[in-house]
């Protein structure tokens, strides 16, 4: 072909398109054959763009893409009510039917937002083409070509330099034959490969009990199965096993969705033809089937079912089934609900009749039920074992390191032995520790069947929070003890004893089988040093001659019964109590602290007096003042802590009353309201010293003095000679002030400013340095207020309580704060 007649006509092409005319095929086809650099150069000269070309080669070939499903997001409120309805409807038929479910409706749950075309599978060779189908052609040898030729509405496509071709009706294998044979007759040198493009979208119907029944739009390769996802699948009262395929009114076929469930096939899953309707019609007989099956369900059923069918429905039976009595519930010919059996590991039993309404349940096998041992508690693998005749205790637990926790005691384990002909229990007690290390001897116990063996755990080996706190002999004993008090009756008394006292588990145990005291303590971890060996009560219940029920108590030799020599024997109920040594290794102490020649914290006998430790102790130094020594003890500290308590509880109802009073005149109430606050608030941040007055240089030089006895716990402060006078309370300036000989209560009181508006100056009084309290008024001095003072003397000028309502109270209570604030001051002045 002449390159210059192709570029005359080819010259059009662009005006055209820049005017927006239509462009046949074969100008575009003619222009693809140039060289790209011919094409470049014809775009640029007529200022078109190559890509606008392309494109709108694409829209005149290629179909829109159609979505045929709303997303889900755009549905209405209404719709999304009426599924809500639904989910609702369908969650109260699952509680009637006892929890169980229909199965494989399940299959839609997860359908997607969209529904799209189905366009990436192979094309079957029996595909009838029809209008909206695209061809894809591609041509190659003297000519390449790629065509893209939709099938237009009268069924042909439009063949390049060639006349119409008729495709509409032919299966895609008869299309591809004849166009290839077009190609080859008019193309000399030319081949073609032919394949499907976009597919036509065709209308099909969905009635019945589908979830959305109405009409839908899919892909002509669409099948039933993708329709009924379409409509969002199978409502809980649509049959799943009966979906029916209809064309012109006709039925085409059936299918059977258990089919596709139970087995994966999809042979009945047909495609479909425009027009066609899939019909879903109500739900089938059904039955339910539960208990041990892989897939408990309600499941329709077709035809004739028999037990064995509804089994393999419902996945067959696991492991742990029970098949020799399968448990039937259904209604008979009255409508009244009955219970059958069935064996299952017989032929008529699987050949069972399975009704509609049936309720199948498979049982369970139950546990263990005999060969066996068992180890609970602190062992390493805890659990049944096979029992074989003659197995013993080191058959199973060969090792206390490796086959034991660690936190196991490894002296002592039991054995729960039951009795098969009085389904009864018994204990045998295990030193454990002998019978692991000595395989075959009296401690290796012989094992029965059944028999339980309890490892412990050991107290002094278990941490916060590990699991030997669930091992003690408390928590492995206490159902052992229930069934032993629960098996008792007139001639076979309760077999249990209590044992309390220094032992390390006191508590209450099953009788020892050998009835000795020895046994009994060992069960409770034996005997604490603290034992007495001299002493051990029995108190026994017991009846007289006239049945009357008495204790009587028996004393016994400990050390004679743990060597073996006591003739006692146990009886049920007994209580044993082993006996403490009296003050068994207590230890009472004294703390002697400042001025003393070797201070520290004394231990004392008993009886021994404050003189004694002092004299062990050295004596006092040269700078001590033992007019103003500190001695503290814990019981006066524990008794002053609970008048505080007193006190502030007091206070804080007395606060309450003052201001439910309300503000006086001039704001005088509020005034008392932040007094008796402050003083509450003093009250609370005292700390209780518990200080005893004494003269100790009385104590240590006057032989007549009364000698204090020690108790644990004392504290004895001597401070150095002081040098000073402390005022403290309502003055104008709390201080302390250098001792001068001479100077009066009321020369001190000036020096710190004299009183406050609040002071009650009638009631001064003047904490001595030993800790006593003086009033001056009331003294029996020459000149009352007028006495001189010594040092490390404090005066206390004291709230004035009559401005106060008369809250006696409040003078006690200042009076306590002050004595202890002095005490604490001299103790940690030190």
């Amino acid at each position: 072909m002449n390159i210059k007649k192709l570029l005359v006509p080819l010259a059009l092409l662009f005006p055209l398109a820049t005017q927006a005319q239509s462009i046949s095929q074969a100008q575009l086809d003619q222009f693809k054959q140039l060289p790209r650099a011919q094409q470049e150069a014809l775009a640029s000269q007529y200022g078109v763009d190559l890509n606008n070309i392309a494109g709108s080669q694409r829209t005149t070939q290629r179909p829109e893409q159609v979505n045929v499903v709303e997303p889900v997001t755009t549905i209405t409120d209404e719709e999304r009510d009426r599924a809500r309805e639904q989910r609702e409807q369908e969650d109260k038929q699952t509680t009637k039917n006892g929890g169980l479910k229909p199965y494989g409706y399940d299959l839609f749950a997860g359908s997607p937002t969209t529904f799209a075309p189905v366009t990436e599978i192979p094309v079957p060779s029996d595909y009838t083409l029809g209008p909206g189908d695209v061809l894809r052609i591609q041509m190659w040898g003297n000519q390449n070509q790629n065509l893209e030729l939709p099938i237009s509405r009268d069924g042909t496509i439009s063949f390049p330099d060639s006349g119409p071709v008729t495709v509409a009706g032919l299966s895609f294998d008869e299309a591809r034959q004849q166009i290839r044979k077009r190609v080859s007759e008019q193309y000399i040198g030319v081949e073609a490969s032919i394949t499907l493009g976009e597919l036509r979208s065709m209308r099909v119907f969905v009635l019945g009990e589908a979830r959305n029944p109405g009409s839908y739009t899919v892909s002509s390769l669409s099948t039933i199965t993708n329709a009924l996802y379409v409509s969002g699948g199978v409502k809980q009262n649509g049959s799943l096993r009966n979906v029916q395929h209809k064309r012109n009114g006709k039925l085409v076929g059936t299918l059977d969705l258990y089919d596709l469930l139970l087995k994966g096939d999809s042979s009945a899953d047909n495609r479909l033809q425009p027009g066609d309707v899939i019909f879903i019609p109500p739900v089938g007989k059904r039955a339910g089937i539960e208990g041990e099956v892989y897939r408990p369900a309600l499941y329709e059923l077709k035809g004739d079912n028999t037990l064995a069918d509804l089994v393999r429905m419902a996945g067959g039976l696991t492991p742990q089934a029970y098949p020799q009595r399968v448990n039937i519930e259904r209604t008979n010919q009255d409508f009244l609900r009955i219970i059958a059996e069935a064996d299952y590991t017989a032929q008529q039993g699987q050949n069972a009749r399975v009704q509609a309404g049936d309720r199948i349940r498979i049982p369970s096998i139950s546990d263990i039920t005999g060969q066996y041992v068992e180890i609970q508690g602190a062992a390493t693998r805890a659990g049944k074992f096979a029992w074989m005749p003659g197995m013993r205790l080191s058959s199973i637990i060969q090792n206390l390191d490796t086959d034991l926790q660690p936190v196991a005691d490894k002296r002592f384990a039991a054995i729960v032995r039951t009795d098969k002909n009085k389904d009864s229990i018994s204990v045998l007690n295990l030193r454990l520790r002998e019978a692991i290390t000595r395989p075959g001897s009296e401690h290796d116990i012989a094992l029965e069947e059944k028999d339980r063996i309890l490892i412990f755990s050991d107290a002094g080996k278990v941490q916060g929070g590990e699991d030997g706190q669930n091992f003690t002999r408390e928590s492995l004993f206490t159902p052992v003890l229930q069934r032993l008090k629960s098996q008792a009756k007139p001639g076979e008394p309760q077999q249990t004893i209590r044992i309390s006292g220094p032992v390390r588990y006191p508590g209450e145990y099953p009788m020892p089988a050998t009835r000795s005291l020895a046994d009994a303590i060992f069960v409770a971890g034996g005997l604490k040093d603290s034992a007495s060996l001299y002493h051990a009560e029995v108190a026994r219940y017991s009846t007289d001659e006239q049945g009357i029920g008495q204790t009587n108590i028996l004393n016994i030799d400990l050390a004679d019964a743990m060597a073996g020599n006591s003739q006692i024997t146990l009886q049920s109920r007994d209580r044993i109590l082993i006996k403490s040594i009296p003050e068994f290794a207590t230890t009472r102490t004294i703390t002697l602290a400042g001025e003393v020649r070797y201070p520290g914290e004394y231990t004392f006998r008993d009886g021994e007096t404050l003189k004694d430790v002092l004299q062990r102790a050295g004596g006092v130094t040269d700078n001590a003042f033992p007019r103003g020594a500190v001695f503290t003890r814990e019981k006066l500290r524990q008794l002053e802590a609970q008048r505080l308590r007193e006190a502030e509880e007091r206070l804080q109802g007395d606060l309450l009353g003052v201001q439910l009073q309300g503000d006086g005149v001039g704001g005088r109430n509020a005034e008392r309201v932040q007094q008796v606050e402050g003083l509450l608030e003093e009250v609370q941040n005292s700390r209780p010293i518990g200080r005893m007055v004494i003269d100790l240089a009385a104590v240590l030089e006057n032989e007549n003095y009364q000698a204090i006895r020690l108790q644990d716990g004392d504290r004895l402060t001597i401070p150095t000679i002081p040098q000073s006078v402390s005022v403290f309370g309502e003055v104008q300036f709390p201080t302390s002030h250098l001792h001068q000989a001479g100077l009066t209560v009321d020369d001190y009181l000036e020096r710190s400013g004299g009183p406050t508006r609040q002071a009650d100056e009638s009631r001064v009084y003047v904490v001595k340095a030993d800790g006593s309290v003086t009033l001056p008024q009331r003294s029996r001095w020459f000149g009352g207020r007028s006495q001189q003072l010594e040092p490390g003397d404090t005066i206390i000028m004291p709230i004035d309580v009559d401005r106060l309502n008369q809250l006696e109270l409040w003078t006690n209570v200042s009076q306590i704060v002050y004595q202890i604030a002095l005490g604490a001051a001299a103790v940690n002045s030190l």
